[in-house]
Order: C-alpha cells, then sequence, then structure tokens
C-alpha cells in the first residue's frame, strides 16, 4: 500500500472514530434533555405555574436555574449539579485528608476507584438533600402535598440525578469531551435565547448604541481573558541527569523537558465559594428558611462595598485552592526521585523554596485576573442598567471556553494517538 493510501485510510479511520464518539455525546444529551422534562408523577404542574405567576421571588430563582419563567419538575430536574457539589467537596476533602490524597498522588487504579466511589456516595447525599429540599418546599404550593408524595418526589429526583451521573460517565469514556461539564455546557447554551431576548426587551426600545458597545467590550475582554486563563501557563525548565552528559547546549536541553504552572489553577471554583458566601444565605432567605434579611437592599446601597468583597474572597479563595491542588514540597520530592534539576536551583530546600516563590507570582496574576474578569461584568450591568446579563456570567463563559478548548484537546490526542498506532503496527508488520 502506497503512503498516500495509508494516510488516506489513517485519515478516514479517524473521521470515524471522532464521528462514533460524538454521536454518542450527541444521543446521551439528547436523551437527558429529553427526561428534564418527563414530568414527575403526582406534582400538579398547573398549581406550580400559578404559584410562580403570583410570587415574583421564586419565578426568578426558577428563572435563575432552569433559564425560563416555565417550570417542569421531571426526572432529570437536579442534573449534574449534585455530582458538581460533591465534587467540590471530595476537592475540599483531599486537601485537608493525607490518606485520600496519598491515594490520589499515587495514581493507581485502586487509588482512583476509592476516589470515584466516595464522588459518587456524597453525590447520593447531595441528590437526597436538594430533593427532599424541594419536596417541602412544593408544600406551600400543592394543595394536596402530604408525606407520601414528599417520599416519592425524593425518590424519583434522585433516582433521576444518579442516571445522569452513569451518562455523564458514558459520555466520558466512550463519548467525545467530558460528561458532567458538557452537561453543563448544554444547560448554559440552551439558556442563552432567553438571556438575549430579556436583554433586548429589558431596555424598552431604547437600546443604544453604548449599549451594544458596552456589551460587545464586555464579551470579548471577558472571552480574551478566558481563554488566557485557561491556556497560559508558566514554563520551568527541567535537566535531567542523562540530559548533562549530551553534547549540547544546556539552554536547548532545558528547553525539552518542562513544568506548565497555570496561570488558573482553581478553574471557576474561587467563584462558586464565593457565590456561596454572598448569595447562598439570600435564596435561604427567601425559600422562608431563615429570617427574611434584605441583603439585595445593602448590596444595592453599598455596591463599591459589595464589589471591593466580591474581588478579595476570589483572590482569597484562588490562593487558597492552588495550594490544594499543588504542593511544592511533593514536586520537589518527586524532581529528585527522578534526577531532575531545575537549571540553577539545587535539588531539595532550594527547588521547593523556588517553586513556593514562582508559584506564589503565577497565582497571584492568575487570581487577580479571575478577580478582574468576575467584577467587571457588574461594573457594566450598573452602567448600563441591564441586570439580564446576571445570567450570563463569567462561571458560564469560563465553562463555554473551557469545554471548547477541552473538547479541541480531545479531538488533537484522537488524532495523534491514531497515527502514532497505525506507525507503530506498520513498522511491527
Amino acid at each position: 500500500m502506497s503512503i498516500k493510501n495509508k494516510t488516506v485510510k489513517i485519515n478516514k479511520d479517524i473521521r470515524d472514530i471522532i464521528l462514533k464518539r460524538l454521536l454518542i455525546s450527541l444521543g446521551i444529551l439528547l436523551l437527558i434533555r429529553i427526561g428534564t422534562f418527563l414530568p414527575v408523577p403526582g406534582i400538579n404542574h398547573t398549581e406550580l405555574a400559578f404559584y410562580l405567576q403570583r410570587h415574583s421571588v421564586t419565578r426568578n430563582l426558577v428563572s435563575t436555574f432552569s433559564g425560563d419563567d416555565t417550570f417542569v419538575i421531571g426526572l432529570f430536574t437536579l442534573n449534574i449539579f449534585p455530582y458538581i457539589n460533591a465534587s467540590i467537596l471530595v476537592q475540599l476533602i483531599l486537601g485537608f485528608s493525607p490518606k485520600l490524597s496519598k491515594l490520589q498522588k499515587e495514581g493507581d487504579l485502586e487509588g482512583r476507584r476509592k476516589i470515584n466511589r466516595l464522588t459518587r456516595f456524597i453525590t447520593l447525599i447531595w441528590a437526597v438533600i436538594q430533593s427532599l429540599s424541594l419536596a417541602f418546599y412544593l408544600k406551600q404550593v400543592l394543595f394536596d402535598w402530604n408525606y407520601f408524595l414528599a417520599v416519592e418526589i425524593v425518590i424519583w429526583l434522585t433516582t433521576g440525578a444518579m442516571i445522569v451521573l452513569w451518562l455523564s460517565e458514558l459520555i466520558t469514556d466512550y463519548g467525545l469531551g467530558n460528561g458532567a461539564s458538557l452537561l453543563i455546557y448544554t444547560n448554559i447554551i440552551s439558556s442563552l435565547p432567553n438571556i438575549f431576548s430579556k436583554i433586548l426587551a429589558e431596555d424598552n426600545g431604547n437600546f443604544s448604541l453604548s449599549s451594544l458597545l458596552g456589551i460587545g467590550s464586555l464579551l470579548f475582554i471577558s472571552l480574551y481573558g478566558i481563554i488566557f486563563l485557561q491556556e497560559g501557563v508558566r514554563i520551568i525548565p527541567l535537566l535531567s541527569s542523562k540530559q548533562l552528559n549530551q553534547v549540547s547546549s544546556q539552554d536547548s536541553l532545558a528547553t525539552k523537558n518542562y513544568i506548565p504552572l497555570r496561570y488558573n489553577q482553581a478553574g471557576v471554583m474561587p467563584i462558586i465559594l464565593t457565590t456561596a458566601i454572598l448569595v447562598v444565605p439570600n435564596y435561604i432567605s427567601n425559600l422562608g428558611l431563615l429570617p427574611q434579611i434584605n441583603f439585595s437592599i445593602n448590596f444595592e446601597s453599598l455596591k463599591f462595598i459589595y464589589w471591593i468583597g466580591y474581588f478579595l474572597l476570589i483572590l482569597v479563595f484562588s490562593s487558597f485552592y492552588s495550594t490544594i491542588v499543588l504542593n511544592p514540597k511533593d514536586i520537589s520530592d518527586q524532581l529528585q526521585k527522578m534526577a531532575v534539576t531545575i537549571p540553577g536551583i539545587r535539588p531539595g530546600v532550594q527547588t521547593t523554596f523556588y517553586l513556593k516563590q514562582v508559584m506564589k507570582r503565577v497565582t497571584l496574576v492568575g487570581a487577580t485576573m479571575l478577580a478582574t474578569l468576575a467584577t467587571f461584568p457588574n461594573v457594566i450591568e450598573s452602567t448600563l442598567n441591564i441586570t439580564s446579563l446576571n445570567g450570563l456570567s463569567i462561571t458560564s463563559l469560563l465553562i463555554l471556553g473551557g469545554v471548547v478548548l477541552d473538547l479541541g484537546r480531545e479531538v488533537k490526542n484522537i488524532y495523534y494517538s491514531n497515527i502514532y498506532n497505525n506507525m507503530y503496527q506498520s513498522n511491527k508488520n
């Protein structure tokens, strides 16, 4: 077989693999989307719709999560959110539990299985808690509410959440992309038309050129900054003992191996934790579980102080989470075991100190950019009086950008791995 025919065959095989994985992902996402609108038995959605029309606070909460003023409590209503909360909790536990942290660092199959089992168990607990909260909240909505109906709602919603978790893992294993990330991506994309229609309707026909330029500038700066945060790295060159014996310049050798320190190690975690502290208490109060505290008035009158607090909390959580993700002492020990050094830095304590200093600078730059990007839309919203931009937050844009970049990387990995496998088989034959 000629080289040209081999190349055509390899490209065709790669296209078939990518198409198969893409169809699996799209099919599962469509199934989950349909399941979201399959109503849970026993709930009178007519009464629910009537209640939403009369209570603006509840309608706003529903609009925040569903992206529309209409709301159906379906089998997959909880979606992937219990798993996301469980993953956040597991990451925090790993930072404080030396035993679990050791399992994760060793990276063997059994260790990953134990962490996955823990995550699934916590997901089940979160699903029960969230379904219980929703079931008891419906007590003030449904006329025929009773404890038997509450138990039935909890069983349906919890089962739906665990099915979604299983389907998301199928996407990760056999489809294209990460299942949990794609589900969040789908939820955000599905709400975009409603967000843009609200932005246009909110201005009552007075949508000026300055508003368009402001929104366009916001999206451009945010997307540019998000791509920089997702892809930007600080390169730390490395030298191994084998490389030192090679006859070539030290500078050219140092560029072959390196440690990439990402500017955004924490991802969207700092924004999620900050939002949980500043917003969730107000939601709980609106649900009637706490005494009524009018946070919105305080935030409205003290917007500047609120933004500073928002900015500083993101900085603190970014620094804290980065220390959990990467430990300079562990990296230094691993380099010493592999007989690898940083040029100009002695192994051991000096390497640990150097890595700690570089990580502090990288984390500070990344955390400052993340905090600025997260706070900047608030200034635009206040200046242009466009509150509907709340639905298109920096967290959403980070997820959208991150998922697209991850999909691109996965397609490249599939492409190069198949080329390598075909070359290996050809040489073997």
